[in-house]
């Protein structure tokens, strides 16, 4: 349904991360190689990242594909950061083509995008979500919750809906958590830092693919991988 990824480590340009790899989330936005659900991700694409100064995330989002919007690609080579989350939208049939319905989402001080699907029904009720999206609500009931309980949030909305396809990446500034469950994802360790990518930007051969239903987290100190129990009947 979507692709995304995310970075922590030396500051690098979203340039570097997002436009300039052979198989970039830009490259991906129309020829995804590993995309199991929808062939093409034009509804638009959202980079959020923090910057030096600035306390919490700051975003660039768009409701158009990111091949059709020149003017990111002319600044990107010259922001840069340390810790980005970055993603391009293939929307659900009957959700919104807006702005705030594309990810990253953010509560002000981390981040979150969705691959996947989730029945809204099954969500329980938040509050201050950006849309009415299945991934803007999911993101806010990751927000009120608390990022540490990603895996937990994951669990209990797979339980109330058992087709839901929850691949979820998160960001606070100093550390990457992510979920595989019904998705592909891939891990990259560079001297420089650390990846996490729907799917590999290039053919390095380091990048290692994360086994589905598991917890992956990411810091300066490396990579965590926790599996992720099927959740209790409900």
């Amino acid at each position: 349904m979507c692709r995304h990824l995310a970075w922590l480590g030396q500051p690098r340009s979203l340039a570097e991360l997002v436009l300039e790899p052979p198989s970039s989330l830009l490259v991906q936005s129309w020829a995804p190689r590993r995309q199991r659900h929808g062939t093409i991700n034009a509804d638009g694409w959202g980079v959020g990242f923090w910057a030096a100064g600035h306390d919490g995330p700051v975003r660039w989002r768009s409701p158009r594909p990111m091949w059709a919007d020149p003017s990111f690609a002319s600044v990107a080579p010259v922001l840069r950061s340390g810790c980005v989350v970055a993603a391009v939208r293939s929307a659900t049939v009957g959700m919104p083509l807006e702005e705030s319905a594309v990810a990253p989402f953010t509560d002000g001080r981390a981040l979150v995008s969705h691959n996947g699907r989730v029945d809204r029904a099954a969500l329980p009720a938040v509050r201050d979500a950006e849309s009415t999206v299945d991934s803007a609500l999911l993101a806010a009931l990751v927000f009120d919750r608390g990022l540490d309980a990603l895996g937990d949030v994951v669990r209990e909305v797979a339980g109330r809906d058992p087709a839901a396809r929850l691949n979820l990446l998160a960001a606070d500034g100093a550390r990457l958590l992510a979920t595989t469950w019904g998705d592909t994802l891939s891990v990259l360790v560079t001297p420089a830092g650390t990846a996490l990518a729907s799917e590999p930007w290039d053919d390095d051969p380091s990048w290692s693919d994360v086994p589905d239903r598991h917890l992956v987290e990411v810091t300066p100190d490396g990579v965590a991988l926790v599996p992720l129990d099927p959740p209790e009947p409900t």
